[in-house]
């Protein structure tokens, strides 16, 4: 079964990656066109958004690349493609300004939470992201680092 978080949100999936590969500008909440058995399987918890991504292709945002298993319990003939494209819905206004954030200042959408709202409809809370560079990456690294020492110092010492 998938996690409960404390504001309602049941999390199914998580990209822990994103926040170490991206700087994150800006975060938006999308929803999904989901088929019956992809909806049950990710109530079973089972989903992978590791690898994914999120592309505006005619008009339209897409998941690309996610990973939500086939469903047992619905046998063969009613079954989806584990990796198809999905659509995501959002309103005119934020693809609007989605596409502009991605042409002119060269930014990429990557897929940070799948989840069930309180209303336990599927979610998917996609960013606004720059990839970061290699010493950005290390210098992240070592604040990290510096920060764990820094509480076992005084944690230990007083």
């Amino acid at each position: 079964m998938a996690a409960k978080k404390d504001d309602g949100r049941q999390l199914v999936a998580e990209n822990r990656k994103a926040r170490f590969e991206f700087r994150i500008a800006e975060d938006l909440e999308a929803g999904l066109m989901l088929t019956g058995t992809e909806v049950k399987s990710l109530r079973k918890g089972q989903a992978n958004i590791a690898e994914s991504y999120a592309s505006l292709e005619g008009g339209e945002l897409w998941l690309i690349n996610s990973y939500i298993p086939v469903y047992p319990g619905a046998g063969n003939f009613f079954q989806h493609e584990p990796r198809r494209r999905r659509k995501l819905l959002v309103s005119k206004r934020q693809r609007h300004n989605l596409a502009i954030a991605i042409e002119r200042k060269g930014m990429t959408m990557v897929p940070l939470e799948l989840y069930f709202n309180e209303r336990g409809l599927a979610k998917l809370k996609i960013a606004l992201a720059e990839g970061k560079k290699l010493h950005d990456k290390r210098e992240d690294q070592a604040k990290r680092d510096w920060n764990r020492q820094k509480a076992r110092l005084m944690r230990d010492k007083g």
